[in-house]
């Protein structure tokens, strides 16, 4: 147990940030939600790269051609700390910066292309992602994570780690829990799909 809790604070409060420093940052469209949702432009089978602020987040696959930030809970009217960065790399890519709010009670709804391919990273805390069929690079330090991953037919590669915690991946057939569990699968299909937990909980449903 001093083992875990040991490797836990060092996954959440030694490891390198994965948030970038807002003052540092160029971008195209900087915006508060005070007036949100946040709603661009952004087409589909794109490429997107997210950087989330810790605490409860979800990112939900749509048939609209939109990329779009939204929040509810107990914060929301604390919409004026919370800020969305955008920066545009191409007519395919972008990537996205979520930072800044109130620690608890305040979950953001990214909205991305069904088809995208996402690369996202996380601090802490909770984190869904469900109807996004393209590739998927996705890692959080500490806490839950879950993916829908559809049909494990669909993917040419995959692998999945927790460092410390539990990994279920009942598409796959993998069921692991304790210290540094990962699987590896190959198959026919497209995409990739990449998950890693520093601790916590990971599920691939």
């Amino acid at each position: 147990m001093r083992l875990f809790l040991a490797l836990v604070f060092w996954l959440v409060f030694l490891s390198p940030a994965t948030l970038p420093d807002a003052r540092t940052e160029t971008s195209t469209e900087t915006k508060d939600l005070r007036n949100h949702p946040f709603s661009v432009d952004f087409p589909s089978g794109g490429q997107l790269r997210l950087y989330l602020r810790s605490g409860a987040s979800s990112i939900v696959g749509t048939d609209a051609g939109k990329l779009s930030v939204r929040f509810q809970g107990k914060n929301a009217y604390k919409a004026q700390d919370l800020t969305v960065r955008l920066k545009r790399l191409d007519d395919h890519s972008a990537e996205l910066h979520v930072f800044g709010g109130p620690k608890n009670d305040l979950e953001v709804t990214v909205e991305v292309p069904k088809t995208s391919g996402i690369f996202v990273r996380m601090g802490a805390g909770e984190l869904s992602v469900n109807d996004v069929s393209g590739d998927k690079d996705i890692e959080l330090h500490a806490g839950d994570l879950s993916i829908a991953v559809g049909s494990a037919s669909d993917y040419a590669q995959v692998d999945a780690s927790v460092t410390a915690g539990n990994l279920d991946a009942a598409p796959f057939g993998e069921s692991h829990g304790g210290l540094f569990r990962s699987f590896e699968k190959s198959g026919a299909g497209k995409h990739k799909l990449h998950a890693h937990l520093g601790a916590g909980n990971l599920e691939l449903h």
